[in-house]
């Protein structure tokens, strides 16, 4: 089975593969479309030296992982999200300032949800009203995120027969 994909970002190629469930991406890809360096060892070598913290953690957040690529399989420096996000934190290029802004603005809104959950359930409401799903299906699961399963009082109160 196949598990390398192409994404597309910023119109660079970036080469995913699933590992632990999860997807990882190459991150010399990821290095390659922010700063469009003609070197990206080098880049990445210089990065390390320049950010002492991920010099010294590189090895938790970085993982050689087989990659498909034009000459055959090959062993690639791969990171999950976490990490592709904490690499984009440490690139000085201005095609890395949207992903850290992005970044920055959805931390301040998990710390605001964190003193007012009330937002979370609203954020998840939303999303999935995006992904399709009715208002008859969100409500119910919305009064589940808002009281529990168990509803106040153990009730589920005019959801009692819903069925998952």
């Amino acid at each position: 089975m196949k598990t390398t994909k192409i994404a597309l970002f910023k119109g660079r190629k970036i080469r995913k593969t699933i590992h632990n469930n999860e997807w990882w991406f190459v991150v010399n890809d990821i290095v390659v479309a922010l700063t469009d360096t003609p070197n990206v060892k080098d880049y990445i070598r210089k990065m390390r030296i320049r950010d002492k913290e991920i010099g010294k953690g590189w090895g938790q957040i970085v993982t050689l992982l087989f990659i498909e690529t034009a000459g055959g399989k090959q062993e690639l420096n791969c990171a999950d999200t976490e990490g592709i996000f904490r690499i984009i934190q440490s690139i000085p290029s201005p095609k890395a300032e949207p992903s850290k802004r992005w970044l920055a603005k959805v931390g301040y809104e998990r710390v605001q949800e964190i003193e007012n959950p009330e937002l979370a359930t609203k954020r998840t409401r939303m999303l999935y009203k995006l992904k399709g799903y009715s208002d008859d299906w969100i409500h119910p699961v919305g009064c589940l995120l808002s009281h529990g399963v168990n509803g106040r009082n153990g009730a589920l109160k005019n959801n009692e027969n819903m069925k998952f």
